[in-house]
């Protein structure tokens, strides 16, 4: 058995229609939206700008660096920057800023110990 020959329609046939859209796929970007269908939820509340400018920081990358050199604070400041982001999307900025504090000092302090105890085993043993 060889393979099949494709089916070519005739030349004087009409074209085939186009298939509809899968029922479950979604409008394309910019489309309107069909009148039955269920309105689509929103993902969060929007901010404005202003409040966007009210971001605590985050020490995303001091956290990192805390987790490598002193595990244990490192894991404590992952803890306080997950609060300070959660606080952030949710406009709670007293929070955010509090967090955001604690975030830096406990990163700080844990690379800090780390750094000195590299020092220690190197220079003393």
């Amino acid at each position: 058995m060889g393979p099949k020959p494709e089916v070519q329609p005739a030349p004087d046939a009409p074209p085939a229609p186009a298939a509809p859209p899968a029922p479950a796929a979604p409008p394309a970007p910019g489309a309107p939206a069909d009148a039955g269908a269920p309105p689509v939820p929103d993902k969060g509340p929007k901010q404005t700008p202003e409040e966007l400018a009210f971001y605590a920081p985050n020490y995303l990358c001091l956290t990192i660096f805390a987790v490598i050199l002193c595990p244990p604070l490192g894991f404590i400041g992952i803890y306080f920057c997950y609060k300070t982001s959660v606080a952030n999307r949710n406009s709670k900025w007293e929070e955010a800023y509090s967090n955001s504090g604690r975030t830096g000092y406990v990163d700080v302090m844990a690379i800090l110990i780390g750094l000195g105890l590299i020092y220690r085993f190197t220079l003393f043993e």
